[in-house]
Order: C-alpha cells, then structure tokens, then sequence
C-alpha cells in the first residue's frame, strides 16, 4: 500500500467516496472517475495532487485512473463501509 494513505485529506478522500458510490450503485469494478462531469461535480484539484503524491492515482485531462495501489484502496474503503455497522 502507498504511504500517506492514513493522513489523506477529506478532498482527497472525497474522489474515493465519489469512486465508491458508482461502484456500489452499479455493482460493476470502477477503474477510474471523471475530473468534472460538467453538471457540478468536479475533483478537487488538491486532493487529486495529493492522490496522485501518494501513489493512488494517475490523473488524466478528462479523467482519474487509479493505480493498482489505488484500487487496493477502494476495495478496502468499501468493504470498510460494509462491515461498519457489524462491530461493537
């Protein structure tokens, strides 16, 4: 796992909350998001530089390509989120 990922920002937490949610809504793998969908929802341009210092993410011009770190990530903020409610 990269280094840093205990002390990410809420910016930066916020493109995996995004990631998270289409993946669960879909139930299909999400390998990357949109940097702005043009409706309002736009990735914080600090959060993806930290991202990306962290060794999370590979941004693009249109898009955010998480790297195999990154997805490893998501999984466990997701299975987090999952198993949240179960402990004590």
């Amino acid at each position: 796992m990269a280094d840093g990922t205990t002390n990410l920002s809420d910016k930066a937490l916020a493109v995996f909350a995004f990631a998270a949610y289409h993946q669960l809504g879909s139930g299909q793998p999400v390998k990357s998001v949109i940097r702005d969908d043009g409706q309002g929802h736009r990735a914080d341009e600090a959060g993806v530089a930290e991202l990306q210092s962290a060794g999370l993410v590979e941004p693009g011009a249109g898009e955010i390509t998480f790297t195999s770190e990154g997805l490893t990530f998501l999984s466990r903020a997701i299975e987090g989120m999952r198993t949240a409610g179960l402990q004590s």
